[in-house]
């Protein structure tokens, strides 16, 4: 094999090694936003009926102490 066809062998497996690190890399980063993604839904959550849930667990023990 000439020098020319082994740089062109040697480009295109490089070439080829890169583009699957870069589905790799692609698929971590995925992966994580999905799991930022369910973080951020619960957090949303929390804010949104926590207060609520708060509330009633304040009036419970309130009541179980007698004050109420």
């Amino acid at each position: 094999m000439s020098d020319l066809e082994q740089e062109v062998v040697e480009h295109k497996v490089r070439r080829a090694i890169g583009i699957n690190a870069l589905r790799k890399i692609g698929a971590i980063v995925a992966e994580e936003q999905k799991i930022d993604t369910e973080k951020d839904r619960a957090l949303r959550w929390f804010v949104r009926f926590g207060w609520i849930v708060l509330l009633v667990a304040v009036l419970l023990l309130v009541h179980a102490m007698g004050l109420i």
